[in-house]
């Protein structure tokens, strides 16, 4: 079977999206299945993946005030998958690349869209009000599922909207970690210390620096337990349209930006190497950092009104209001914890989301033409 994946604003470095399509691709290059990647990128390019996956990066502008995301015009996607004849399409944007589900309609390709975020709630935080903004979602979600074959939702909370309009044709399919690259074996204590810097609590975030992460509560979540006299810091991986305003956010207060990790490796490091990991965005539709954190024996405080509420459990992390006393409380709460129980319980947690679970189950929606 010749799966042909595609996708916009796939990131140039990182990102939950690039790295769930490159361990889907290689599940499906495992099972003996052909897989072509469609993404944008600064020129063309044709490659082969290591895992196999045959990548195509169609040249794309920039979009600004994004770290380098890209979209390409859809009509040279859909140019080149005619091209590809693909056996089953795996669009992974619904909002650019919404019509691609049409077009594998009129050619007879089964299709199916993941739904990697939540329109009702990226319209309320950028554009709309919030009951103007379901509202809008609501015209465009019913229009988009019944142009495609199979809604795929990586969490009940991601497929709430589409439970709203009573969408048919909508399942569940749980997002996995790299256990083996995310493990608390990499905790290294001589860089813990280095990166404390005197504190009694290292502290970390990682992800993009853009406003829908609101990465400004980790700071100020740092901010209510040093002013309670708590010595910790907060060390902060990665970056975004938000650096120089968290910069000028954070002060005077025991916060390292540590800029972008580029090794995985590097990343994982840091993770094993924390004692607490914060993930404030409360649109987060799966959040594989936080998940990745739990694999490295991190537990993780999280946005109640996130998907990661799904996820993160007592004992291995909190899901709490969206607010910095609240993290700070939550913060506090798992370090009272004794060291090893939370760090088994957040690696246990981490064990129960496989990619090859994933995978499994992606293969089973693709492959067979659901009814509709």
């Amino acid at each position: 079977m010749h799966i042909v994946q595609l996708a916009n604003f796939y990131g140039p470095r990182s990102g939950g999206l690039r790295t769930a399509l490159h361990h889907l691709g290689a599940g499906y290059v495992a099972d003996g299945h052909r897989v072509t990647l469609v993404v944008p990128g600064r020129r063309y390019a044709d490659e082969v993946l290591p895992t196999g996956v045959r990548r195509f990066s169609l040249p794309a502008p920039e979009i600004p005030g994004t770290a380098g995301y890209r979209a390409v015009d859809p009509y040279r996607v859909r140019a080149l998958v005619r091209r590809l004849r693909p056996d089953r399409l795996e669009v992974s944007d619904r909002l650019t690349l919404r019509g691609m589900g049409a077009w594998a309609r009129r050619h007879g390709v089964p299709s199916v869209v993941i739904s990697h975020e939540r329109l009702d709630r990226l319209l309320a935080q950028f554009l709309l009000p919030g009951p103007l903004a379901r509202r809008v979602a609501d015209v465009a979600n019913a229009r988009m599922a019944r142009g495609y074959d199979q809604v795929v939702c990586t969490t009940a909370f991601a497929r709430e909207e589409f439970d709203r309009i009573g969408a048919p044709n909508v399942c569940r399919v749980p997002l996995g970690v790299d256990l083996a690259t995310f493990t608390p074996g990499l905790r290294d204590p001589g860089w813990r210390r280095e990166l404390a810097s005197g504190a009694d609590a290292l502290i970390v975030h990682c992800g993009r620096l853009s406003p829908e992460k609101h990465v400004e509560r980790s700071v100020d979540t740092v901010a209510e337990l040093t002013a309670a006299g708590d010595r910790v810091r907060l060390v902060i991986a990665g970056d975004g349209p938000r650096r120089r305003a968290l910069e000028r956010r954070a002060r005077g207060l025991p916060v390292t930006f540590l800029g972008f990790l580029t090794a995985r490796r590097e990343v994982a490091r840091l993770l094993a190497s924390a004692d607490v990991s914060l993930a404030p965005g409360p649109h987060e539709t799966f959040g594989l950092a936080a998940l990745e954190a739990l694999a490295s024996g991190t537990p993780v405080v999280v946005s109640a009104s996130s998907a990661l509420r799904e996820i993160v459990r007592p004992g291995c992390g909190a899901a709490v209001a969206d607010a910095p006393d609240a993290f700070a409380s939550a913060v506090t709460g798992l370090l009272a914890t004794p060291e090893p129980a939370r760090r088994a319980a957040a690696r246990a947690r981490a064990e129960e989301f496989t990619w090859p679970a994933s995978v499994e189950a992606m293969l089973s929606v693709l492959g067979e033409r659901p009814a509709g």
